[in-house]
């Protein structure tokens, strides 16, 4: 079945053919002599009409699979742009490096009272809907943080708490500000951030 030619999601665009026995082989534009074979279970269309720069939530996609998800998430990577949403979640990707600008005063200001998706994604817009949510109900709220060991779960979870520290104000508490208190349970975070697992052996 020699007919069919569509584009396929490689590092080089090529013509595809279809063999009787359920598979595509390839010929690269660029390549003459690379046959690339393939099963047509794991051929995945690619997003012809996304931004060079990847999107900031992935329900933009026009195909939401994990090959378009991985290759958008490492376009943002390259831009330094961490935090990515898929709907209302957060998806954040450990930079392995110190960001203190995006995590300053100055930041927590402009995450204040924003609506959810209006600015870029980011840890303090999470923050600050549960915040609201709860503020507006009435009722506690939680935030769950999961991820690999050794991705960024704890230091997360301290940005979180800075966040709702600087929300929560200064009014002063058994001779505590509110930041002084919510900051005050770090080491229990380290102390359990820091356990050795099977797949981190990065305790103290």
């Amino acid at each position: 079945m020699s007919g069919l030619k569509k584009q396929m999601w490689l590092g080089l665009m090529g013509k595809l053919k279809k063999s009787m026995d359920k598979k595509l082989r390839s010929r690269p534009q660029m390549e003459k002599r690379l046959v690339i074979t393939a099963k047509l279970s794991k051929i995945y269309p690619k997003d012809m009409e996304a931004p060079a720069g990847g999107v900031d939530d992935m329900t933009k996609l026009s195909y939401l699979h994990e090959p378009g998800v991985l290759q958008n998430l490492k376009i943002r990577y390259e831009l330094n742009e961490i935090y990515t949403y898929t709907g209302n979640i957060l998806i954040a990707i450990n930079p392995f490096q110190r960001l203190p600008h995006i995590y300053d005063a100055h930041m927590m200001q402009q995450y204040k009272g924003a609506p959810f998706g209006e600015l870029s994604p980011h840890v303090f817009a999470v923050a600050d809907v549960a915040y609201r949510a709860m503020i507006n109900e009435g009722k506690s709220n939680s935030i769950l943080v999961s991820g690999e060991s050794g991705a960024g779960k704890t230091e997360t979870t301290k940005m979180l708490m800075r966040y709702l520290a600087y929300l929560g104000g200064r009014a002063v508490t058994e001779g505590r500000t509110v930041e002084q208190q919510v900051l005050e349970s770090n080491p229990v975070l380290e102390a359990f951030g820091n356990a050795k697992t099977v797949r981190n052996n990065n305790s103290r």
